[in-house]
């Protein structure tokens, strides 16, 4: 007789009355990798290393919360009806989207209060930002969540997947397309790319990394949108939100990317950071 598979505990570690969720341990692990890195690259460019601390002080909470806020108002009809479930975020129901938009704000507002180029700190932070998405959604794996819709087995295998996440894939007797990693994958390519990019001299300008990232992911999240089975939907519409809005970031960046490489004075490049005058 076949064993049947038990999908994976999403309990990291029990504590008495707390628990650690596998969840939140993957979504941490991601924030501390983009901060290390920024701070390592906020360095090369001139920015001092404690400024990153401090601006993900304000902004990874922030980011949060207009991540939770974001998915409640697209089904704020379950949450009137369960409002103690409004911060149980443990158990997934936090929108990439919402936290891109509430963290940018933020990063806004930090750069602006200490006077450093928003385009540069936006630069320094999105490939980052890209890793950090990209080990984030095994979070949405270890749940069985943010998946698409249903396949055989045998579609799964001809993807030559590991078995724990061809096991992981099935929910209640059926198989599902691993949406979070199709996404996981383009975002981990989109970061080697865009670094890649990124350290080259004399190519890319102040804003365009950060460019570059919004285009990349909004593309990729475009066509992988359209397989999930869980999107959040414009009330009384069939149009996915967060298609509407890749489509929207995606036209955006690259027309910003095109006026101001037309735009003068020339901006600096990337790999100028910010130039600091020795004193004589």
């Amino acid at each position: 007789m076949t064993d049947v598979y038990k999908p994976l505990d999403p309990i990291a570690l029990k504590l008495g009355p707390l628990e650690i969720h596998w969840y939140g341990v993957i979504i941490a692990l991601g924030i501390f990798v983009a901060i290390f890195l920024s701070m390592k690259e906020a360095e090369k460019r001139g920015i001092d290393e404690d400024t990153i601390i401090d601006m993900a002080l304000w902004t990874i909470p922030i980011a949060f919360v207009g991540a939770r806020l974001y998915y409640v108002i697209f089904e704020l009809g379950y949450y009137l009806e369960n409002p103690s479930q409004i911060i149980a975020i443990w158990n997934g129901g936090i929108a990439i989207y919402g936290g891109l938009i509430a963290g940018g704000l933020t990063v806004y507002w930090f750069t602006k209060k200490r006077n450093i180029s928003l385009w540069l700190m936006l630069d320094i932070l999105a490939p980052h930002v890209l890793l950090a998405q990209a080990i984030g959604r095994w979070g949405n794996f270890i749940n069985q969540e943010a998946h698409g819709s249903e396949v055989t087995r045998g579609f799964l295998e001809n993807l030559m997947l590991p078995e724990f996440i061809i096991n992981q894939m099935e929910i209640n007797g059926l198989y599902y397309h691993p949406t979070f990693l199709y996404e996981s994958l383009w975002s981990l390519i989109g970061f080697v790319v865009i670094i890649l990019l990124r350290n080259r001299e004399h190519l890319l300008l102040q804003g365009e990394v950060a460019l570059s990232y919004a285009m990349w992911y909004s593309f990729g999240r475009f066509f992988i949108e359209g397989l999930r089975t869980d999107s959040l939907y414009i009330p009384g519409t069939p149009i996915r939100v967060s298609q509407l809005l890749s489509a929207i970031i995606f036209i955006g960046a690259l027309i910003i990317w095109i006026y101001r490489r037309r735009d003068y004075p020339k901006k600096p490049y990337y790999t100028d950071g910010i130039k600091v005058q020795k004193k004589k």
